[in-house]
């Protein structure tokens, strides 16, 4: 009893002063101010429409790659993908079926890790993950990871396989629309990482493009043959073209130089097949004797 008295006794004799009084509520404003500023701030970005995503590819892309009928937000939609000649062509393919992705910061921690493969150990930091599903093709998803900077980008792909369809290609217009091709495209990449800069491309890791089974409008022989192309994330980004079985026996290696791919390879059919596959030798570069010589850039 005695020291209720005695502690009411002090408040009374030490009554706070008004700046005292007044100092909580402002700081409870000034709380609430830049909650609500950061919030306006935040809400368009959170709420930034697919279809600024779809500019922003159509722009990058020059027009080649394109989401139609966007719906969502820039964090989680879906689209129509294709692909189209670019400005002026009226060559165009949607892929089968709507793509839906994922988009948001995470943060990577670095992973010690013997294998070069292994995307995971060199990317870490503050990130952004991408998630893509395609109902045609990627049956697992696609993950991707961005780390934006100044003038640069580093992009991880983790471990992936996906199957696509070659008969989209045809919307990129000449030449895909006069071989029409149709085969089935597999593409894996065991672990990629790229580091691009206004200066190119450099990164570690590789992907590998199978086409099984593939025909054209341009031969009665059906299928010609499979095929593999390999492009390494290292200088100058090389890739290699080999046959892995068919009449059609296709061979060559390239590089991206300066942004622009140069590629020789040559083309030759099995002997035997030499008439049902003259029309697309004769397409694919310039002939010599038995051999039609392929050449790009």
């Amino acid at each position: 009893m005695f020291q209720r008295t005695h502690a009411a006794s002090r408040a009374a004799a030490h009554p706070p002063r008004p700046a005292q009084v007044a100092a909580a509520p402002r700081s409870l404003v000034w709380l609430a101010t830049v909650a609500a500023l950061t919030g306006a701030l935040l809400t368009p970005l959170l709420q930034a429409p697919a279809r600024w995503l779809a500019d922003g590819l159509h722009t990058l892309t020059q027009g080649h790659v394109q989401l139609t009928n966007a719906r969502g937000t820039v964090w989680s939609g879906q689209a129509q993908l294709l692909l189209t000649g670019g400005p002026g062509s009226q060559d165009r393919a949607a892929l089968p079926g709507t793509v839906r992705w994922r988009l948001a910061p995470t943060w990577r921690n670095a992973q010690a890790s013997d294998d070069r493969n292994d995307s995971r150990a060199q990317l870490s930091g503050p990130a952004l993950s991408l998630r893509i599903h395609a109902d045609c093709c990627t049956p697992t998803g696609l993950q991707l990871w961005l780390q934006p900077g100044w003038q640069r980008l580093h992009l991880a792909v983790d471990n992936h396989a996906s199957e696509w369809p070659a008969d989209w290609l045809t919307g990129l217009g000449t030449p895909w629309n006069t071989l029409q091709l149709q085969a089935r495209l597999h593409l894996s990449t065991p672990g990629l990482t790229l580091h691009i800069t206004p200066k190119g491309v450099q990164g570690q890791g590789s992907a590998t493009l199978d086409a099984l089974e593939a025909a054209s409008r341009l031969s009665t022989l059906r299928p010609m043959g499979s095929y593999r192309l390999v492009w390494q994330a290292a200088d100058n980004a090389p890739l290699s073209l080999q046959t892995l079985q068919g009449a059609l026996q296709l061979q060559g290696s390239g590089q991206w130089i300066a942004g622009r791919l140069r590629f020789e390879g040559q083309a030759e059919a099995s002997p035997g097949r030499e008439e049902a596959l003259a029309n697309l030798m004769n397409i694919l570069g310039r002939r010599q004797g038995p051999r039609t010589l392929i050449k790009i850039g």
